[in-house]
């Protein structure tokens, strides 16, 4: 999608965490962008007409196909004229290049399966990475990228998935 606004759109992206049974290592997802060559979780801009939760969950579809547990606290305030949304495990600016940057709503989430349905037109593969391949410089993972990773475990951990 092309940029929203000039200097900063807003973005959200989900590490994506899966346990194949219950003692086993947790993984988690990353995709391979085609434009950005790079391993990048699933996300991407905050339409217009949406809340960052309703992006949330659009971009999980189109990207993964996948059905995820967003590992989010959702404040219990509801009336008239007020949606609460889930409160994002992080956020943060990152550079796209020198003219425009992201604000990034970063959530933590578990899928019951693996079967990804990969988004073919952004992405050339996608990889459910365990703690040592996010380790291993061979992939390039970025040192903001590993550490979302790692929390996204620990959080999935905490909730027993």
């Amino acid at each position: 999608m092309p940029h929203i606004h000039e200097l900063y759109d807003f973005v959200v992206s989900v590490f994506i965490v899966h346990q194949e049974r219950r003692g086993a290592e947790r993984r988690a997802l990353l995709v391979y962008h085609k434009k950005y060559r790079e391993w990048l979780p699933i996300g991407g801009h905050i339409e217009l007409d949406e809340d960052p939760e309703q992006a949330l969950y659009r971009e999980i579809e189109e990207e993964s196909g996948l059905r995820v547990k967003i590992l989010a606290e959702t404040p219990p305030v509801r009336h008239k004229g007020v949606k609460p949304i889930p409160t994002p495990s992080f956020v943060d600016v990152h550079e796209i290049d020198r003219a425009h940057k992201h604000i990034a709503f970063i959530y933590c989430g578990t899928a019951r399966t693996p079967a990804v349905r990969l988004h073919e037109r952004e992405h050339a593969e996608y990889r459910w990475f365990n703690r040592k391949e996010l380790a291993d410089p061979k992939w390039g993972l970025t040192p903001s990228i590993r550490f979302y990773c790692l929390e996204a475990m620990k959080k999935a951990a905490g909730h027993g998935r």
